[in-house]
């Protein structure tokens, strides 16, 4: 268990499921094996999460021609780009940062997490990771890819969402979220479901199922210690990306939600929306086979 700080304990004896995260932490590793280099090296995109300069949790997408993602040795991974002007993790990843990160493959349902520090190099990022861990591929939606060219639009900013906002939410089958620990240690990760398993309450608060996972609570326990947290919801048809921050917590009555086994309610302090912020265009999904429905 010593892979695990207070917090994800905390949520791992709540669920009873101490014995099943301690099988699980034995698979958090501290570098990068040559498997998981080969299928980073094949990745358009990355979800990077971290405190922004405003102290506040971020999620962003860093994208690329397959390659710009690069692992020469177990201890290091390079990315060969930064966010864009505009973004709320651009400022702080121009120096040292603690970030989580995620790269998922759609076409494969496959996906790798990968936890350290940041540092700038003159045309990216160098990270040198002390977490690095494959997730299971549910509630992944299997999708193709293809690039496009453009600019993207200036980013739009407020403190609640939009009709517009609101209804894109509604229909997602997957976004992510970034948290962090107290001592400033970033995780991020995938969460999917069928249309409508993000329910919006209002348009400042969310609400979203936590379904049968790895029994690590990497995310739940971070917010039990920590409830700052950063949203993403990329727009697979248009390369839009919504960014939210604020703060989460866990809820432990499910309400009756078809596969719950927790909810999570977050509530909005400041909501980005970039047009035509990534050059990647996804295909239709098919949906996984372990979406629960949605009620």
């Amino acid at each position: 268990m010593a892979a695990y700080h207070a917090g994800e304990r905390a949520v791992q004896r709540r669920a009873g499921l101490e014995g099943q995260a301690a099988m699980g932490g034995r698979a958090i590793g501290a570098t990068i094996p040559d498997v998981a280099a080969a299928f980073l090296a094949h990745q358009p995109m990355i979800a990077v999460g971290a405190a922004g300069q405003d102290g506040r949790i971020w999620a962003s997408l860093l994208t690329g021609a397959p390659g710009f993602l690069r692992s020469d040795d177990p201890a290091t991974l390079t990315i060969a780009t930064r966010p864009i002007p505009g973004d709320p993790l651009a400022g702080v990843l121009a120096g040292p940062a603690k970030v989580g990160m995620i790269a998922i493959e759609p076409a494969t349902r496959r996906r790798m997490r990968i936890n350290g520090t940041s540092l700038p190099e003159a045309h990216g990022l160098r990270v040198v990771p002390d977490q690095v861990l494959a997730n299971c591929p549910k509630y992944i939606q299997k999708r193709d890819h293809s690039f496009v060219a453009g600019e993207p639009r200036t980013p739009r900013r407020g403190t609640e969402l939009t009709d517009a906002q609101r209804r894109a939410i509604g229909a997602a089958d997957t976004f992510f979220v970034a948290t962090a620990a107290p001592d400033g240690d970033a995780d991020t990760s995938h969460r999917g479901g069928a249309p409508g398993f993000v329910q919006v309450l209002s348009p400042t608060r969310l609400r979203w199922p936590d379904y049968v996972g790895n029994a690590m609570f990497l995310t739940l326990g971070n917010l039990e210690l920590r409830p700052e947290a950063g949203l993403l919801f990329p727009d697979w048809k248009s390369g839009t990306l919504l960014q939210l921050t604020g703060t989460a917590r866990t809820v432990w009555d499910t309400a009756g939600l078809p596969g719950a086994q927790r909810l999570v309610e977050f509530s909005i302090d400041e909501v980005r929306e970039t047009a035509q912020a990534v050059p990647l265009r996804w295909t239709d999904p098919a949906y996984s086979r372990f979406n629960p429905p949605v009620a």
